[in-house]
């Protein structure tokens, strides 16, 4: 029955649709998270927005549930059954040098938008990741390399182009719909498929920065050292710092392979010169293993943190932190620093505050913003892991709960879907639910976290 329904769909969509067993079943249905399984009946892979509307309105009318997935990034729970649309063909891109701005569709990604702006002295509020998908990212708040510097990439949102679930396509601006512009911009809810997004770009052409990578023996003096810098550093700097455990394998850097090493990362808007006077603290703290940093061109950011580029399984989960005192630091290493043999890949902490702690321009549903850290951890999961590395990530979190608000960023909440999610306060939980009752009440839309929504 289904795929006769599925027959009837193809006619209208310019793009495809998918049954299992069809050629390109298997690219659309795999993420960048391995370890998450797709499982949907149907898969229309959408050339244009009207695909988007066609495959909604064929998804209501025959009563399945609705996903999308662009990169994959954001694959916490697997897709099981259903239409998930598939809008990483959304490709277009529209540059406005002279208003600073950009309109891009739901596939592009953060490099493309930075290898666009670049020619131009311009630059996104981009993610660690500029692999990652530039609307995923941005619906969620949007934690990037220079977010102490100019806020949550959602921040300078200025109009999103909406599908609801009654087919009906939204130009969604703070004059046009301002609950929805409220909403869409880190609620990352279930109201809808964004299939544009336009946003304002900043003047930055280069940044001085890179990583600084000490060896794990002097993890405990790099960290308090570390926390006593970065509470120093003016909204210019950017920096985290990570416990990193990389595998030995022959395409990294030799001096970090199979062991324990800490990264500093940093990214200074401005000069080189004043950079590497706010930098000099930490840089004479240890000896480094290696240094990169460098004045470079922001097109290159993605290098900062060098997160991976393949796909793998992987397990993640993070909590929001009210302090960092030492005492946190303490606990943080007791169970991921020196001397433990845990699966993790990264333990990072990010420091907020600065243009993080501030909405920039119209309110918006970003949560944490008064949190003073947010802690990550993530690592493989291959079958001989599928225990430990929860074990390990969950460890990290219960090590940090005497300092931890209680709550998430949504970006960040991860594949630990055991733990409530508390993402945003009660107050803009309640907006949130009232979105979804006007424009999902049945919950069709389900491409968000599993306790996105209040019960």
């Amino acid at each position: 029955m289904l795929v006769a329904l599925a027959d009837s769909l193809r006619p209208s969509i310019t793009g495809r649709v998918l049954m299992p067993g069809d050629g390109g079943w298997a690219e659309a249905t795999s993420g960048f998270n391995l370890a998450v399984t797709q499982r949907p009946d149907v898969v229309v892979v959408a050339a244009c927005t009207e695909d988007v509307v066609r495959a909604v309105r064929f998804a209501g009318d025959q009563g399945l549930s609705i996903s999308v997935q662009a990169t994959g990034h954001g694959a916490v729970v697997p897709v099981e059954g259903g239409v998930l649309i598939d809008t990483s063909q959304l490709s277009g891109l529209q540059l406005d040098p002279d208003r600073a701005t950009v309109r891009v569709e739901a596939g592009v990604r953060w490099q493309q938008v930075l290898d666009a702006a670049a020619p131009h002295g311009l630059a996104p509020l981009n993610g660690s990741s500029t692999t990652v998908g530039v609307v995923g990212y941005t619906l969620g708040g949007g934690l990037g390399p220079m977010a102490r510097t100019f806020g949550f990439a959602a921040d300078h949102v200025r109009r999103l182009q909406l599908v609801t679930l009654d087919g009906a396509v939204h130009e969604v601006t703070a004059d046009s719909e301002p609950e929805l512009f409220w909403g869409l911009r880190g609620g990352k809810c279930q109201l809808g498929i964004v299939t544009e997004l336009d946003f304002g770009l900043m003047p930055v052409s280069h940044y001085y920065g890179g990583g600084l990578f000490f060896d794990g023996a002097h993890a405990s003096v790099v960290l308090h050292a570390w926390l006593e810098w970065v509470g120093q550093l003016p909204g210019r700097a950017n920096s985290s710092i990570a416990l990193l455990r990389l595998p030995d394998l022959p395409h990294l850097p030799e001096p970090l392979r199979g062991r324990l090493t800490v990264h500093v990362r940093y990214v200074y808007v401005g000069g080189s010169a004043e950079g590497e006077r706010e930098l000099a603290p930490i840089r004479a703290v240890a000896p480094a293993l290696l240094d990169t940093i460098a004045v470079s061109p922001y097109s290159a950011i993605g290098s900062v943190h060098a997160d991976p580029t393949d796909p793998l399984p992987a397990w993640d989960t993070s909590c929001l932190l009210s302090d960092l005192p030492a005492a946190a630091v303490d606990a943080l290493l007791a169970v991921a620093g020196p001397g433990r043999d845990v699966p993790l890949i990264v333990a990072e902490v990010r420091p907020l505050g600065g243009a993080v702690a501030r909405a920039q321009g119209a309110d918006n549903a970003v949560g944490g913003r008064d949190a003073a850290f947010n802690v990550y951890a993530v690592g493989p999961l291959p079958p001989p892991l599928i225990d430990a590395t929860p074990a390990a990530g969950r460890a990290v979190m219960d090590a940090l709960a005497p300092w931890a608000t209680g709550g998430s960023m949504i970006n960040f909440h991860g594949s630990d879907t055991g733990r409530p999610l508390d993402a945003w306060s009660g107050e803009t939980h309640e907006r949130l639910d009232a979105l979804h009752q006007q424009h999902d009440p049945q919950g069709s839309f389900r491409f968000a976290q599993p306790h996105a929504r209040r019960r």
